[in-house]
């Protein structure tokens, strides 16, 4: 069996786009070159991978099983091999992170710009999902390294705590809470029994820690029902605007020039999630998404949480 990375490559292009036409712009191929390439794919293979009509490519089971298994050894394989070239080299190329949609938004925007202005050579391309599948994308290679809120376990990943984040209540102006406490005061966490509460649901990193501190302060769910649970904070926001309930939010969810119609609370005792880059363990990262992490580093760990 003689399969060529090219071969796969066009595939997997294929398998993408759905059209020969299509991958044979994206590659700089002919189609009939992108054509001979998957008969002689399928034909080293002895299965047919790809049903082909007039007006679509379909992927075969067989297609499929490929498509699903060779992504991520030929990601590997691309990243190896820049990485050789990297070596005595300035560092180049595209750098994949992944990051929860709070921290993209309060953190990586600015970490970006700077990536672009000190390391011009190299193209930071952000993957904004939750951190459920951050951390699935970091320990499968599909991007070199996350943005995360603490995980439950790191084990397989290495790991640079950057800074630690406040937990704060987010409630309406009028909320009988702040007018017994006055302006400026420090609500306590088991002031917040009985309050319903809208909160980001599990697959938010900060959830498992908003609960252990509520239950540890006599809040449990008994005694805060949790009203709404949502995947934005945006969502919570509004919520809380229209009266439904208050919410507990990490600091760097409080947009930078705060709330018209909100009020910010510090809560006591202190509750803090850290922020972390993780990456998997023991394995070297290509020299341009190195170069990105240390500068990531540096930059986030002098970025004090709001």
């Amino acid at each position: 069996m003689h399969v060529s990375f090219r071969q796969l490559q066009v595939f997997l292009c294929v398998a993408q786009c759905r059209s020969f036409s299509q991958t044979g712009q994206t590659l700089g191929l002919t189609q009939s070159a992108v054509s001979r390439a998957m008969v002689e794919l399928e034909g080293q293979l002895h299965v047919r991978l790809l049903d082909r009509t007039t007006r679509e490519v379909l992927l075969t089971d067989a297609g499929q099983l490929l498509a699903q298994k060779a992504a991520p050894l030929l990601q590997e394989l691309a990243d190896t091999l820049a990485e050789v070239a990297d070596v005595g080299h300035a560092a180049r190329g595209q750098v994949r992170i992944a990051s929860s949609p709070t921290l993209s938004a309060a953190l990586m925007p600015a970490c970006i710009a700077a990536c672009g202005q000190q390391l011009p050579q190299i193209q930071v391309q952000l993957v904004d999902r939750l951190q459920q599948e951050v951390l699935a994308q970091v320990r499968s290679g599909d991007v070199h390294f996350g943005v995360v809120v603490e995980p439950p376990e790191l084990g397989d990943l290495d790991y640079i705590s950057l800074q630690h984040d406040p937990f704060v209540a987010v409630l309406p102006p009028a909320h009988p809470l702040l007018q017994q406490a006055g302006p400026g005061a420090i609500l306590r966490w088991d002031q917040l029994r009985g309050e319903p509460l809208v909160l980001l649901d599990h697959a938010s990193g900060s959830r498992r820690l908003m609960d252990a501190a509520l239950l540890a302060s006599g809040c449990g769910p008994e005694h805060c029902p949790v009203v709404q649970e949502v995947g934005h904070v945006t969502t919570a926001f509004r919520m809380v605007e229209a009266g439904i309930g208050i919410s507990i939010m990490p600091g760097l969810a409080i947009p930078a020039q705060g709330f018209s119609a909100l009020q910010v609370c510090q809560l006591a005792p202190q509750v803090q999630r850290a922020i972390m880059l993780v990456r998997r363990r023991q394995r070297s990262l290509p020299a341009a998404a190195q170069a990105v992490w240390d500068l990531a580093a540096a930059l986030l760990s002098d970025a004090p949480p709001n």
